[in-house]
């Protein structure tokens, strides 16, 4: 799939107006990050071959063991600064004897995050952590990076530009298959006799002023953001695709008529709902939106909330209408037949070209549909426990789902004080409840 070669030696470079990505597929290091600290050596030997994991080992030990102190100015942080004004500082830390480091950094194959927290079983900490933490300990800019906890709980975080869940997705579940059934090392690997302090290199920076008043700033401008950031989550393990197969609906519209069943019942409303699906099978293909907000779930969702006078079969057959709809937009999307990649397309062209936009672009209704109040997209595997992501408007939900065949799972995000995902799961956990006690009625 032609994004895969997104994935390795490659990162997002800040530029004001616009970023570029970058990527350097001859560069053989990877980037480890522990404490705000940077951390760079070889892993491929000059043929492109996996050197050997004991001494690979042997490095990951070096850098485990470095008595250093966390990062003061951990530059890291500068990666969640807004675009142009990290554009500009980032220029000004090459301008000061940084740029080899910085490129360093953006074309090592990719980046490992060592934490030094213990995740357990607590998954707010998990989400939060994976998610933002305090960013003094990522590169958000890297196309991916690996994070993993002091207890072993592993997590990826990647930046979205270059690529979608699909190849992130390939590359998740590959590395657990082989570390799980196929590992190169385990707890009885020792690491080899190579000197790592003759292989690992530390990078410095140099830091005047003026940059470290550009962290701290960062740092500030940062927390005010992931502290107002609300998370919550559900799972419902008696219910999943085998359940749905069983009663002919589409568990992704099921999934979908929740959500909308749940801001209904909060605001009382409905409103622009973006869905991403997949268009891969294209050559260089990325995604479409599918709008999962229809007439059909319209009906539905006042049927049920108003409580009025609709049996548990007529709510079946609505329910059923709406899996029906939501598969026919589903397939539209994915074949390359939506109309929203299309029509943005077009008002980028129009902007382009300069002079009066045209009417379409200028109408509410265009402006309120592509003012995603929901945002929603799922990334189903076995090898992932939960995926999240922040809304893309301040007073909109970021909803990432997992479909599996015994278990359904959302986590939500929102902006305090305008959205909150606490009560809108509550109300997605009513949804899902009312949702399959309608399915289980006998026809």
């Amino acid at each position: 799939m032609s994004q895969y070669i997104g994935l390795f030696n490659a990162t997002r470079i800040p530029e004001v107006g616009k970023d570029r990505i970058f990527r350097d597929s001859s560069r053989r290091h990877v980037l480890i990050m522990r404490n705000g600290n940077f951390y760079v050596f070889d892993v491929l030997d000059k043929d492109g071959n996996i050197l050997p994991p004991a001494d690979i080992l042997a490095c990951m030990t070096y850098v485990l063991n470095d008595s250093v102190p966390a990062a003061k100015y951990p530059l890291g942080v500068l990666t969640s600064e807004e675009r142009d004004s990290w554009a500009r500082t980032r220029k000004y830390l090459e301008n000061s004897g940084n740029a080899e480091s910085l490129n360093l950094i953006d074309s090592a194959i990719l980046n490992l995050v060592l934490d030094d927290v213990s995740i357990g079983e607590d998954i707010y900490l998990m989400l939060r952590n994976f998610l933002h933490s305090d960013g003094s300990n990522r590169w958000f800019d890297k196309s991916f990076s690996l994070i993993v906890a002091k207890d072993g709980t592993a997590a990826v975080n990647f930046e979205h530009s270059w690529g979608d869940g699909v190849a992130i997705l390939r590359y998740f579940q590959d590395i657990y298959k082989d570390t799980t059934t196929n590992p190169y090392v385990d707890t009885d690997t020792k690491p080899s006799g190579c000197d790592p302090r003759n292989i690992v290199r530390k990078l410095d920076f140099i830091l005047d002023d003026k940059a470290k008043c550009a962290v701290t700033e960062a740092k500030k401008n940062y927390e005010d953001i992931y502290k107002n950031l609300c998370i919550d989550y559900v799972r419902f393990p008696e219910y999943g695709r085998k359940i749905c197969k069983i009663h002919q609906v589409s568990p992704d519209s099921i999934m979908q008529l929740g959500f909308q069943v749940a801001f209904h019942r909060l605001h009382g409303k409905y409103v622009s709902t973006y869905e991403s699906c997949s268009t891969a099978a294209f050559k260089h293909g990325r995604t479409e939106t599918m709008r999962p907000c229809t007439t059909a779930t319209k009906e539905f969702c006042e049927a049920l909330n108003s409580r009025g006078q609709n049996s548990n079969q007529e709510l079946k057959a609505m329910l059923r209408k709406c899996s029906q709809v939501h598969g026919n937009l589903t397939k539209e999307a994915a074949l390359g037949q939506g109309f929203d990649r299309h029509l943005f397309a077009l008002r980028t062209l129009a902007e382009k070209n300069g002079g009066k936009m045209p009417a379409l672009f200028e109408d509410p209704a265009y402006k309120a549909i592509n003012h995603n109040i929901l945002s929603t997209s799922s990334l189903t595997s076995t090898a992932v426990m939960a995926g999240g992501f922040g809304p893309v408007v301040k007073d909109g939900f970021g909803v990432a789902y997992t479909i599996l065949d015994d278990m359904l799972g959302a986590v939500a995000t929102s902006y305090l004080p305008h959205q909150d995902s606490k009560a809108f799961i509550e109300n997605l956990k009513f949804a899902f409840q009312k949702i399959f006690d309608i399915l289980n009625t006998v026809d």
